[in-house]
């Protein structure tokens, strides 16, 4: 869970290091290690995320992000209550138009990875419109399948060849979160893990109202959106994720408050 020197530090947050700091803080360390193009990569963490981080392997796949944002609610309230510190919300949907506002200013080159090629030109459509001198150093819509099926070593090239500064990524998690590991050390950029957030910005998906975001029920309206495919999901990820978070809190009440752990 260790973060970097020049890093903003982690909290430990059932059995993950979350980052803290202020969303404009965060924002503006995302935009240095791309100005920089420092290999690195943020990971979005939400309840699934965090269910999904019981596997060995992707929790050390999360820990070993640059950044772990506080995305979701639960995570938030979680890393609230068990670090006892005051922290905003940190989210991929609000995450994407900030960094694409801040690569205008800031004069850095954008790279989409993932999604579809019609969300892709919509995105880029939206964007230029809000901020004419944004510049998309390309977009790349790989193919659907595993992870495993994708030539690493092309892709890095195509993105290194592109000059991009940041890389925002939508290939679904586990997935994108194993990729941008994957190309840690190969991607000479920032990457980002931004799942529905490409479908957000382009209109393709609404979001859950303000009071439902401030109580922790984005998960309701988007399971009222499509239940079929998330009712499952949703009845898993939020009952391990509330067994972790009790687990976590009963060692805290024993074993002591918790410290930065970076």
């Amino acid at each position: 869970m260790s973060s970097p020197p020049h890093a903003l530090p982690k909290l430990p947050t059932i059995g993950l290091g979350i980052t803290a700091g202020s969303f404009s803080e965060q924002v503006d360390a995302i935009v240095r290690l791309g100005a920089a193009h420092e290999s690195s990569y943020v990971c979005c963490v939400n309840a699934h995320m965090t269910a999904e981080a019981r596997d060995p392997a992707f929790n050390k796949v999360v820990n070993g992000a640059d950044l772990a944002t506080p995305d979701g609610m639960p995570v938030l309230l979680a890393m609230r209550w068990l670090n006892r510190v005051k922290q905003e919300r940190v989210a991929g949907n609000d995450l994407m138009p900030a960094l694409l506002e801040a690569a205008a200013e800031h004069e850095l080159t954008v790279f989409l990875y993932g999604g579809s090629e019609q969300v892709q030109a919509t995105i880029m459509e939206r964007a230029r419109a809000q901020w004419p001198g944004i510049r998309f150093a390309g977009a790349y819509a790989p193919p659907f399948g595993p992870l495993e099926a994708l030539d690493l070593a092309k892709e890095a090239q195509r993105i290194n060849a592109s000059g991009a500064h940041i890389v925002m990524v939508s290939l679904g998690c586990p997935k994108q979160e194993r990729f941008m590991q994957a190309m840690h050390g190969r991607v000479n950029a920032v990457m980002l893990g931004l799942g529905g957030a490409f479908l957000l910005y382009a209109g393709v998906d609404s979001r859950a109202p303000a009071w439902m975001r401030r109580f922790a029920l984005e998960w309701l309206y988007r399971l009222a959106l499509e239940p079929k495919r998330l009712w499952k999901r949703y009845l898993v990820t939020n009952s391990v994720f509330i067994v972790l978070f009790f687990r976590s809190l009963l060692h805290r009440t024993f074993r002591g408050s918790t410290n930065a752990v970076g």
